[in-house]
């Protein structure tokens, strides 16, 4: 009887145990449309585009410099100051080099007066050789002192030219028209060109037409071209879009913590001159465009489901491998409900925004649902789960 009794008592608990798991599984079960974050596919228009940042600078910049040394006497420009070609920039303290042009104009004098008596000298000892008073050797030392003479008058003539071009060069002109954007130097300061020429002021010759510096990653560089339209922002106006051109693309590399980059010129027009030299351009190129292409969002290619495998149907079972990839595309992967099951179905890429991809092949078509995320629910069941006790 007791015997009985005991095997009811298990039968009656196992029962109760199977009944408790299945309710308790009724209660969390979710429904798979609600496991998961789903978009709709959709076609459209796709732009995939190339980014850098670069620094806004004059076509043409000149350093302005002086090739003598001395102090600043007077300075006729300051910054933004609009200069013509020739106009006077400063005058540098010129009354040590005056001083020496008066030295040296004395000493041509000088010279001079000792040519006319070497010149006289070698005439009278002509004279004196044809008569055969004179010796040849007392005619050939007259005739030697008047050519030292002439080219001690020559070197002092040269030495005078040098000292008026030095002179002129205390006056510092602006070589090009433009606009001033940096001046280095004060009245009173002393310039030294000694060593290598001192830059005094830079001037832009045409704040109405500028250029970018930018530097574009080596994986971007293939699909850049010379005449390529431009858009960028500046912090300056960061509500407002401005259009260049691609004007260059410099073959020589930049090399920075083993990143390569290279630099490419962009001409911008600046007719309001609103643009300031130095500022940082945000450059966006159109490198691809596609119209009326299937486009997925990137989070479908990125999802990765949590769940067992055996819950998964693989559309491409039975492919060899690289049967998608034959065309040269990347590949990925996106996930679709189809029957009450996740499945996961291969595509071949195109072009992408980075928020959007390019949908070249693959079971897809518009209007369909794809699965871009896990909702808080499924995670949290999966989490039940893995705590839940075993019950056989």
């Amino acid at each position: 009887m007791k015997n009985n009794l005991r095997i009811w008592l298990s039968l009656f608990l196992i029962i109760a145990a199977i009944a408790g798991y299945f309710a308790y599984r009724q209660y969390n079960f979710v429904p798979l449309e609600q496991q998961y974050q789903l978009q709709t596919l959709e076609r459209g228009d796709l732009n995939q585009t190339v980014s850098a940042n670069g620094t806004i600078k004059p076509v043409t910049l000149v350093n302005v410099g002086t090739q003598v040394s001395g102090t600043v006497k007077k300075l006729y420009v300051d910054y933004n100051h609009i200069v013509a070609k020739g106009q006077i920039l400063l005058e540098l303290d010129n009354a040590l080099l005056s001083a020496q042009l008066k030295q040296d104009l004395a000493n041509v004098q000088n010279a001079t007066a000792a040519l006319e008596l070497m010149t006289a000298n070698e005439a009278r000892t002509r004279s004196l050789y044809n008569q055969e008073y004179a010796s040849r050797l007392e005619l050939d030392t007259a005739v030697q002192a008047k050519k030292s003479a002439r080219a001690q008058l020559d070197l002092t003539n040269a030495t005078v030219e040098k000292d008026r071009a030095n002179l002129a060069y205390t006056v510092i002109r602006s070589p090009v028209s433009g606009v001033v954007v940096d001046r280095s130097v004060d009245v009173g300061q002393t310039v030294a060109a000694s060593l290598q020429t001192p830059t005094l002021f830079k001037i832009a010759q045409d704040l109405s037409k500028m250029q970018i510096d930018a530097n574009f990653a080596e994986a971007d560089i293939a699909s850049i071209r010379a005449g390529q339209p431009v858009k960028f922002t500046v912090d300056a106006y960061p509500n407002r879009n401005f259009q260049g051109e691609v004007r260059l693309v410099r073959l020589n590399p930049t090399n920075q913590q083993n990143v390569i980059t290279y630099d490419v010129v962009i001409n911008v027009s600046n007719p309001e001159q609103i643009l300031m030299p130095g500022m940082t351009a945000y450059v966006s190129l159109n490198v691809a465009e596609r119209k009326d292409v299937l486009i997925a969002p990137n989070a479908a290619l990125r999802f990765k489901p949590s769940v067992n495998e055996k819950t998964l149907k693989n559309k491409n079972a039975g492919k060899k491998p690289g049967d998608d990839n034959k065309s040269g595309r990347y590949s990925g992967h996106v996930y679709v409900l189809r029957s009450g099951q996740l499945q996961s179905v291969t595509v071949k890429l195109g072009i992408t925004d980075n928020r959007h991809t390019e949908i070249i092949s693959g079971d897809l078509k518009a209007g369909e649902q794809v699965v871009t995320g896990e909702t808080q629910t499924v995670n949290g069941a999966a989490n039940s789960a893995s705590m839940r006790p075993r019950m056989f």
